[in-house]
């Protein structure tokens, strides 16, 4: 589904917030943001998560990051993502890790979240165009993004 398209959407009366039911698609560049608790929430942007489905979501931790321990104890997450082509949502779900080392990445863990609800904030007033941008300074990192990434798209292909 085009980011632009508007999903079926149900209203929850619980917010009167509307939800979508499937996640759209967002370009590969995005940077999301990973809310974990322990009970207080902790949030960190997070690289180039990978779509995985109509509601998960596949995405790599370094292994020492504080916010993979706090998913490992409290795994309800929510990942906020303000993409281009106007993807303003906040997936709200299950984390847990699908894979201690990631191949070429032993450093990085691969974690799922299975989403639960898809709160849709994008409104009639404003778009988002681009999203969060930022200038790579080391190529190599970029590089081991990249792999990380080809490597969660493939999982997530062998899972459909």
């Amino acid at each position: 589904m085009a980011a632009g398209a508007s999903p079926m959407q149900r209203q929850d009366h619980s917010t009167d917030h509307p939800e979508l039911d499937v996640l759209p698609e967002w370009p590969q560049e995005t940077i999301a943001v990973l809310v974990t608790t322990d009970p207080a929430p902790h949030a960190i942007p997070v690289s180039w998560p990978v779509r995985a489905g109509d509601r998960q979501i596949l995405l790599s931790l370094k292994f020492d990051r504080g916010s993979l321990a706090r998913l490992r104890e409290q795994p309800e997450v929510a990942l906020l993502i303000l993409g281009g082509g106007d993807v303003a949502l906040c997936a709200r779900g299950r984390a847990r890790v699908v894979a201690e080392k990631m191949p070429g990445a032993a450093d990085y863990v691969a974690v799922r979240i299975d989403v639960e609800v898809i709160d849709d904030h994008r409104q009639s007033a404003f778009a988002v165009a681009k999203g969060i941008q930022r200038t790579v300074l080391d190529s190599s990192e970029l590089d081991a993004l990249q792999g990380r990434v080809a490597t969660l798209r493939a999982w997530a292909e062998n899972q459909n």
